[in-house]
């Protein structure tokens, strides 16, 4: 049994963090969207067999239990009770790693997916969700993708009316950022500017793609450590060159433009590309 799917990176329009839950964990409200850059999965299960293998074509990614596609796939397993397979996954990656765009969990979330439709599991969304949690918390929204407003550590997903045609330019810095490093570092109390996620919202429901940009915020870029300057030159660039508005996605460092004239994103993309090679032309799914 075999089956071939796409894993969508994500963006966040928007990121705030509210508080620090008494888990440890954070309450975020986010508005995030996917775009049409995506990993290919492929998983084959073979009967009378057990186990999981691994080709991620990147040499510093887990090829055991540690990849987060195993993890999925695990998770569904005993969720199920299925056994006696031994599941080969196979991921092209196309989403740049540790980058802020959700590459990891859409590859889980893809994986979730899949295993559901090749054994006919018919196992609802909210259930598949509720699955993607265990795994990591951007997996919930990479279920579905789309335009969505993501609270708690993400899992508390509302629908959110589709962002129109957007072309973005996304560029990647010539470093990665730590999450956790970066978490360990908010202090919700001294966060002084702060997304209009209400505001974005009701541009999103009128259609008012500029109106979505001009709100487009991450309380991250705050928080980054010094000598991350890429981030402000990239956004400069991309503002300069005709973008909408500019932001960093997720916990960075990937930077991303909103641009409404497809001629005008190439010509910031050619731009980017020499200097950045992490860089790319995509639009909304």
């Amino acid at each position: 049994m075999i089956v071939t799917s796409r894993a969508f990176a994500k963006l966040n329009l928007s990121l705030d963090i509210v508080s620090r839950m008494d888990n440890g964990y954070h309450n975020l409200k986010m508005v995030m969207q996917t775009i049409n850059l995506c990993d290919e999965i492929t998983i084959e299960c073979l009967s009378g067999g057990s186990g999981f293998s691994v080709v991620a074509g990147l040499p510093f990614l887990p090829h055991d239990e540690r990849n987060i596609t195993v993890k999925a796939a695990k998770i569904f397993f005993e969720h199920t009770g299925i056994s006696g397979f031994h599941t080969k996954i196979h991921v092209v990656k196309n989403i740049p790693v540790c980058a802020g765009m959700g590459g990891g969990s859409a590859d889980a979330a893809s994986v979730l997916r899949m295993l559901n439709e090749l054994f006919e599991t018919d196992l609802d969304s909210d259930t598949l969700r509720s699955l993607g949690l265990l795994v990591g918390s951007d997996v919930p929204f990479c279920i579905n993708g789309g335009t969505a407003l993501a609270e708690g550590r993400g899992e508390i997903l509302t629908d959110l009316p589709p962002l129109p045609l957007a072309h973005f330019v996304v560029c990647k810095p010539h470093f990665s950022c730590s999450t956790p490093q970066l978490f360990s570092l908010v202090h919700c109390e001294k966060i002084r500017a702060r997304p209009d996620t209400s505001g974005l919202i009701v541009a999103l429901k009128s259609g008012d793609l500029g109106g979505v940009a001009r709100r487009m915020y991450n309380v991250f870029e705050d928080i980054l450590p010094r000598g991350k300057s890429d981030v402000d030159e990239i956004k400069g660039v991309l503002l300069d060159l005709g973008a909408l508005g500019a932001v960093m996605t997720g916990s960075g460092p990937t930077v991303f433009g909103v641009f409404d004239k497809e001629n005008s994103a190439h010509n910031a993309y050619e731009h980017l590309k020499p200097e950045y090679k992490d860089t790319f032309l995509a639009h909304n799914t």
